[in-house]
């Protein structure tokens, strides 16, 4: 008979109140153990969390590379689950879960992610969302990437996809998506500027409209109703934003290190 694999579940939280009772209900039956790496929160999310576990962490926030690495690192278990905070585990993907873990066939699995919005679970706005982030500890799992957009890693190519999505509450309201989106713009224009990519003016006229076309019309947006032609509406502005910020940047005078 085989021995049955443990999994932990990692989670970074910070003023995630909202979010992180209905994440957790939805792990709690099959995670062994929970793991929360909190930057500080000053709302509930603290004290929802110890409800669910023991395993609460508090460190400063540098940015989410760090934060998820450190939870990683905490986690004991066989298997690990990554998930943030405004993230749902469905029961049909909750059960696949434990089954992929159990019979030991590869060392991690992507998850497709959608997005449920005002109310909506979409089908084809923000698709494909896949994502690593069922993994063994024992094959080095590590989060990568710039200020924004990390990913995780394994050191194995024995990878495959789960059947069954998980659900993301990315969005409490339009003012939320909107604030959400400038916040995003900002920091991804602070990615590329480190990376040395520049914007143009063709960038800031003709990718935000290409970005538009291609998720309301080649990716289907259109089919999500009015919640698609919001969702691409919203990246048009991201990229618009994201460009603009960039020009900013490209054209602000380099600041002396101070050597006093």
């Amino acid at each position: 008979m085989k021995d049955k694999k443990t999994l932990s579940v990692c989670i970074i939280t910070f003023n995630e109140e909202r979010n992180i009772e209905n994440t957790l209900e939805h792990i709690k039956d099959i995670a062994d153990e929970i793991v929360i790496v909190d930057s500080h929160s000053s709302d509930k999310t603290i004290a929802i969390c110890k409800r669910y576990t023991s395993k609460i962490f508090s460190h400063k926030w540098e940015d989410f590379v760090a934060q998820k690495n450190i939870a990683l690192e905490k986690c004991s278990s066989d298997f690990i689950l990554s998930i943030d905070a405004d993230e749902e585990i469905t029961k049909e993907l909750a059960d696949e879960i434990i089954d992929k873990i159990n019979n030991l066939n590869h060392d991690g699995y992507i998850v497709n992610r959608k997005t449920k919005y005002l109310g909506k679970l979409l089908k084809h706005s923000w698709q494909p969302d896949n994502k690593l982030r069922l993994v063994r500890k024992d094959v080095c799992p590590s989060w990568h990437g710039e200020i924004v957009h990390e990913s995780l890693t394994i050191q194995s190519s024995l990878i495959s996809m789960l059947d069954n999505h998980l659900i993301h509450h990315s969005y409490k309201d339009i003012e939320d998506h909107n604030n959400k989106t400038l916040k995003y713009a900002m920091l991804s224009a602070q990615s590329y500027h480190k990376m040395g990519k520049q914007s143009s003016i063709f960038k800031l006229f003709f990718s935000p409209a290409f970005n538009f076309i291609k998720m309301y019309f080649f990716r289907l947006g259109f089919l999500d109703g009015i919640q698609g032609l919001i969702a691409a509406r919203s990246g048009y502005i991201y990229t618009y934003l994201k460009y603009l910020y960039l020009y900013e940047l490209d054209r602000s005078p380099i600041k002396k290190e101070d050597t006093k």
